[in-house]
């Protein structure tokens, strides 16, 4: 943070009328003790008010909030033969990244210390939970109501409401935002002033309010809509949506078209999308007058898959980054993050997005059909091409999911497993059709005659075996199959 920022910063806790419940007011030092009380009662506090932070400041006169200077030097304190940040940290639970800045200003030096609001838990020093009443640091069991909210607000809070990266002015906030490709998106009028503009962010909890003038810009509107994503976060960076295309079949082949989106989902969505189908293949087929080209996948579906690993996504896990990869012969998806619900269970069961926020704003913003949807489109295409059905796979030692499209492929060149894969898969859909899966609708699904009972019995026995599918009444054979779950 800039000099000039920090002064900001300051001017805008100056102007707060009175000490509020996130800010605390000093002229020199006071017990390390007491500063861990304040840490624990300010982190639980914002949480409580809405803001992103509080703050400890010296150097200024309680009473009438004019600068005095202070000769407090927390890089120079030690308690207990260690460094005061390093001590405060260790008996803050859970980890709060607090930290102390010296800000010289016009007027005088002030320090000051800077405490993240609570996140997943209310912050407590030695043990100790506290809140702020009456501009006092209380023990928060003494306040049972207060308590109750901030558990009901931690157990509600979401990756989505915490906020990326420092403080901003809103100068900063409209430079780093695509905010009028938000209005556009969300089929609002652009208001005429800034005050509309931060009305409309903040009603959506794109930003939330900070100290004064400055203001926070939350994951959720961080990763919708930044112009660059590493300008926020390192690790909102690395959620830059990335493709490579391969010349063959496998990762060593060489990559002919690779690409990385550093901006915002929403505001790069529709290009991802559209720039991967343009580098799909197409299969030309001859008609009984006509030439036309065929797709191996809709473009629906890539849409839907590629919408459900940025939605489903694990946004707390480092090193990884949502992944497309374009082969000869198929595509893959990959997200960070093991699904919330079992793989097989992908096609019917009712959508648990782990990023319930981001999943309302992509539907909202109309740039998916539905969440929940693609692993549906998907088996529906590969149906009607006639291709091996699609592939999931859950990596938990790496913590990840893949969703793989195939191109058509031959019944007799599928893999067995695939062919049990499909059974079941056809099953699912004709029992959410309001049918049962028979003999016959299989051997149409795989593209085969009436003369091919035998490959397709064996199947049939071989997905029974592994307990994916079961006789719909078992009391009478003829009337053909359902899933397991049914």
């Amino acid at each position: 943070m800039s000099d000039s920022h920090q002064v900001g910063v300051v001017n805008d806790l100056l102007r707060v009328s009175g000490e509020t419940s996130c800010v605390e007011f000093k002229e020199n030092f006071t017990s390390p003790g007491m500063i861990g009380k304040y840490a624990s009662a300010l982190a639980n506090s914002a949480a409580l008010s809405d803001q992103s932070c509080g703050y400890v400041v010296w150097g200024i006169h309680s009473s009438t909030h004019s600068v005095v200077g202070t000769q407090f030097r927390p890089d120079r304190t030690r308690v207990e033969q260690q460094p005061l940040e390093l001590w405060l940290a260790q008996r803050l639970t859970p980890n709060v990244p607090v930290s102390f800045r010296a800000v010289e200003h016009p007027d005088g030096r002030v320090v000051m210390l800077k405490i993240p609001a609570a996140d997943t838990r209310p912050v407590e020093f030695e043990r100790v939970a506290y809140v702020r009443i009456d501009s006092a640091a209380r023990c928060l069991d003494d306040h049972p109501d207060q308590e109750r909210r901030l558990w009901v607000r931690m157990q509600s809070e979401a990756w989505e409401s915490n906020v990326a990266g420092q403080p901003l002015t809103g100068d900063e906030v409209l430079d780093r935002l695509d905010y009028p490709k938000y209005f556009e998106l969300t089929r609002q009028r652009l208001p005429d002033d800034r005050t509309g503009i931060f009305e409309r962010l903040t009603q959506d909890r794109l930003i939330v309010g900070g100290a004064g003038e400055h203001w926070s810009v939350t994951n959720l509107g961080a990763i919708l809509f930044a112009k660059r994503l590493g300008d926020f976060d390192f690790r909102l960076g690395r959620r830059a949506i990335r493709f490579a295309r391969y010349a063959g079949q496998g990762r060593t082949d060489p990559v002919t078209h690779s690409r990385d989106w550093e901006r915002g989902y929403a505001t790069t969505f529709s290009e991802v999308v559209e720039y991967v189908n343009g580098l799909i293949p197409t299969n030309e087929v001859i008609g009984t007058a006509f030439r036309t080209e065929h797709r191996p996948f809709s473009e629906i579906a890539v849409r839907e898959v590629i919408a459900n690993a940025l939605i489903h996504q694990d946004m707390t896990a480092t090193g990884v980054c949502p992944m497309i990869e374009l082969f000869a012969d198929r595509i893959e998806i990959t997200n960070p993050g093991t699904p919330v619900i079992d793989a097989e269970r992908f096609i019917e069961a009712a959508p648990r997005p782990r990023n319930v926020a981001l999943a309302a704003f992509m539907r909202r913003m109309r740039l998916c059909e539905g969440i929940g949807s693609g692993i549906d489109r998907a088996v529906s295409d590969a149906e009607s091409c006639q291709s091996p059905p699609p592939r999931i796979q859950v990596y938990s030692s790496s913590g990840a999911t893949r969703v793989t499209l195939f191109g058509p492929c031959r019944f007799k060149d599928m893999m067995f497993d695939e062919k049990v894969r499909a059974c079941y898969q056809h099953a699912v859909l004709r029992y959410l059709g309001g049918g049962n899966m028979r003999d016959a609708s299989l051997r149409k699904r795989f593209g085969l005659d009436a003369r091919s009972t035998g490959p397709v019995s064996r199947v049939i026995g071989a997905t029974r075996e592994q307990g994916w599918i079961k006789p719909a009444d078992p009391n009478h054979p003829q009337s053909g199959y359902v899933p397991f779950w049914a």
